[in-house]
């Protein structure tokens, strides 16, 4: 597939992402169980490493699905 065709298939998720972002984050995403969250007096860091592996299995999924 060229690479313009790529690019526009990414765009259009990016614009189906934002749109769907608040119900995403309502429904846990991004505070899973495997996530790593440390606060400590004037620092907080966060990674959400779990959810991280989900959405890439998913886009994997699609961009398989999408290639067949």
């Amino acid at each position: 597939m060229p690479l313009q065709k790529w690019l526009i298939i990414i765009g259009c998720l990016f614009i189906v992402a934002g749109i769907f972002l608040p119900w995403i984050l309502k429904s846990g995403l991004g505070r899973l169980p495997g996530d790593i969250y440390i606060k400590k007096e004037h620092v907080t860091f966060y990674f959400p490493i779990l959810t991280c592996i989900i959405v890439s299995v998913v886009i994997s999924l699609i961009i398989w699905l999408l290639d067949r």
